[in-house]
C-alpha cells in the first residue's frame, strides 16, 4: 500500500483495526458493545470516510493504494475475533474439565508467515533483489513483523486489549512523523482531519474502557 498512496493514509487506515475488531466480536461473536464503542465507530468512520473523500475527488488521485491498505485492518480484525475465540473455547473447556491447557498461538506466527512466504512468491518472480535489498528486507522481516507479531500474540494474554490499542497508536504517530522528517512527505490537510478523529475516537475508547476496567478491579478489591 504504501508505494500506492502515502505513509499517512495507509497508518491512518490501520489504525482503525481496533474499531474493526470490536465491531467484528459483535457480529461473530455476539458480544455486546457499550455506547462509547459505538460513537467511536461512528466518529472514525466518518474520519476515514472523510480522508479517503478528499482522495478520491482530488485530480488524478487514485483509490487503489488506500483500498489495500484497507486491508490490513480487515484481516487484523479477523485475527482477533479468532483469537478471542479460541480463548473462549478454551475458557468453556476448562470449565468442563480444569486440566485443559491453554492453546499455544506462538506457534501460529510461524505458520502464518510461511503460507505468506508461499503466497507471494509468485508475485515476487522473477527475482532482482541485490544483497543490500535482502539485508534490508531481513531486517525488516525481524524487526517490524516477526519479533512484534510474537510479542503482541504472548502479551494478549497479559495485557487488556484496550492498553495494546492504545500502545500500538505510537505506530501511527512515530511513523507519520519519521515520514514526514525522514522522507519529506508531508501529509494532507484531509489525511491529518481524518487522521485526528480517528485516533481521537479511539484513544477516548480504550480511556475509558481502562477506567472502567480499573474502577471494576477497586470495587473487587476493596
Amino acid at each position: 500500500a504504501i508505494t500506492m498512496t502515502t505513509v499517512a493514509t495507509v497508518l491512518v487506515t490501520l489504525a482503525i483495526a481496533p474499531l474493526l475488531t470490536a465491531l467484528f466480536a459483535r457480529v461473530f461473536l455476539r458480544q455486546t458493545l457499550p455506547t462509547r464503542t459505538w460513537v467511536a465507530i461512528g466518529v472514525a468512520g466518518l474520519g476515514i470516510a472523510w480522508m479517503f473523500g478528499h482522495q478520491a475527488l482530488a485530480p488524478g488521485a487514485s483509490m487503489t493504494g488506500a483500498l489495500v491498505a484497507l486491508g490490513v485492518p480487515i484481516a487484523g480484525a479477523t485475527n482477533w475475533v479468532l483469537l478471542q475465540h479460541l480463548h473462549q473455547r478454551h475458557h468453556q473447556r476448562h470449565a468442563a474439565d480444569p486440566s485443559v491447557q491453554a492453546p499455544d498461538m506462538l506457534p501460529a506466527v510461524l505458520i502464518g508467515a510461511l503460507l505468506s512466504a508461499a503466497i507471494a512468491l509468485p508475485l515476487a518472480l522473477p527475482f532482482s533483489a541485490t544483497p543490500r535489498d535482502l539485508g534490508l528486507l531481513a531486517g525488516l522481516g525481524v524487526f517490524q513483523l516477526a519479533i512484534p507479531c510474537l510479542l503482541v500474540v504472548r502479551l494478549s494474554r497479559e495485557l487488556p486489549a484496550a492498553e495494546i490499542a492504545l500502545v500500538g497508536l505510537l505506530e501511527v504517530l512515530f511513523g507519520v512523523t519519521w515520514a514526514w522528517l525522514g522522507a519529506g512527505e508531508q501529509p494532507s490537510a484531509a489525511t491529518l482531519t481524518g487522521g485526528a478523529m480517528v485516533i481521537g475516537a479511539l484513544i477516548l475508547n480504550e480511556m475509558m474502557e481502562l477506567r472502567q476496567r480499573r474502577r471494576s478491579f477497586a470495587s473487587q478489591h476493596a
